[in-house]
């Protein structure tokens, strides 16, 4: 399924349209002789031959700068992405900005084309539309303004920092949308699995949507239930089990494919993990041998620590829909667990050997620990920091960097065990 929000040529296309509409109304306006006299007075006045220079001039400029500009862009974005991630493409090409700027250009472009056809020379049949030529100036401002905006735009979207925030974004976007302010209800597990019809799909890629109300409406009124056996961001391979369903039931097949989705890429939509892995491969390149930002890479685990202590006042789906007070949909969804697994592991696995990384990962557990109370996720949480320190134990030679880590370990579990008091007077001995 094609997003249009993350499209590149859906905005400009539009303002491509309402330049030629533009020209089109200001060249009937010309012939109609709209417009009181004083206001003709004060566009434009030459003939038809400074007419034609004018708009040519305008069409050729704005063509050839749009595609040098754009061109050189994608060169400097190319060369940033390959330390950032493929990500920074993917904030360009969603970016408003950037594609305002391209229909803008291209619009002035047809504009100008538009105008330019019905400019009329000759001793008996002269035509200069005036009102036209003065909207092609305005054009020629306005993509003059455009130009200095983008310049200075796409200069702060390839910093590291603004695409760590745009990412950020994101993932809180993700989890204000994926997960609830309240507990959802304890799901029945009542449902007889023993004569469960497995449904195969033949389709492969990622799962990008699933239509969970259709699918549970479906199942409610041919009184079954359905089993998802992969969540949103899984690959399916040909012939996988996509589901079960309860009983057997004609039809099942078509519809269940109906109401998934499948694409090439992982999509946002759904996926609660997809932007955390954005955010993880952005630390996990600047932990590479080849970029070594150590820095990049904390400022990343500041964002996830804030995401988490997000979901701190926040509950996960348990992925059990319910019609009339019996499951009717079931399907996997991510767990704490997880969602901290997809945060923590790589990052840690790649930043072993920096002692910076391993000690500002155990500072943010320890932030995320003093807000978080419930047993569970604390388990969790204690399960990374202990990684951490195995990791530092094993990999860091310094006594003094052990030292530090050890000590950031304990006031870590001084949080755990006894919440946020307890972390305010450790830390204030570090």
């Amino acid at each position: 399924m094609i997003d249009l929000r993350d499209t590149f040529w859906v905005l400009p296309a539009l303002l491509v349209l309402a330049g030629l509409g533009a020209a089109e109304v200001a060249i009937r306006a010309d012939t109609a002789d709209w417009g009181p006299d004083w206001l003709k007075a004060h566009l434009y006045s030459g003939g038809e031959t400074g007419a034609r220079t004018l708009l040519g001039a305008i069409a050729s400029s704005t063509i050839g700068v749009t595609g040098t500009l754009f061109s050189i862009t994608i060169a400097a974005l190319t060369l940033a992405s390959s330390q950032m991630g493929p990500r920074l493409l993917d904030n360009f090409t969603r970016d408003r900005g950037n594609q305002v700027t391209l229909g803008v250009f291209l619009g002035a472009f047809a504009y100008a084309l538009l105008v330019l056809r019905q400019v009329r020379g000759g001793d008996d049949d002269v035509f200069v539309p005036q009102i036209a030529l003065a909207g092609a100036m305005v054009l020629a401002l306005l993509c003059v303004a455009l130009l200095v905006y983008f310049v200075q735009h796409i200069s702060t979207r390839i910093n590291i920092d603004t695409v760590i925030e745009l990412v950020r974004r994101d993932l809180f976007r993700a989890l204000d949308d994926l997960t609830e302010e309240a507990p959802e209800p304890p799901p029945r597990q009542d449902v007889d699995w023993s004569k469960a019809v497995p449904i195969c799909d033949d389709r492969h890629g990622y799962l990008q949507q699933i239509d969970e109300a259709a699918l549970a409406d479906w199942a409610c009124a041919k009184g079954i239930c359905v089993r998802l056996l992969v969540r949103h961001g899984d690959f399916l391979t040909p012939g996988g089990v996509l589901a079960l369903v309860s009983a057997p039931v004609d039809g099942a097949t078509r519809v269940i494919n109906r109401a998934t989705a499948v694409g090439g890429r992982r999509s946002a939509s759904g996926d609660l993990e997809y932007s955390v892995r954005q955010l993880v491969e952005v630390a996990v390149r600047a932990l590479s041998p080849g970029v070594n930002d150590p820095m990049t890479a904390m400022t990343v685990l500041d964002q996830l620590g804030a995401a988490l202590c997000r979901v701190s006042r926040r509950h996960l789906p348990n992925g059990v829909t319910m019609r009339d007070g019996t499951p009717v949909l079931v399907r996997p969804t991510t767990d704490y667990e997880g969602l901290t697994a997809a945060m923590f592991d790589m990052i840690r696995q790649s930043g072993a050997t920096a002692p910076a990384v391993l000690i500002r990962m155990l500072d943010v557990l320890a932030l995320v620990a003093e807000q978080e109370r419930r047993p569970s996720r604390l388990k969790a949480l204690r399960r990374h920091a202990d990684l951490v320190l195995a990791d530092g134990r094993r990999n860091l030679a310094n006594r003094s960097d052990l030292k530090d880590l050890s000590l950031r370990h304990r006031r870590f579990r001084q949080v755990a065990e006894q919440g946020g008091p307890a972390r305010r007077a450790g830390f204030a001995l570090l």
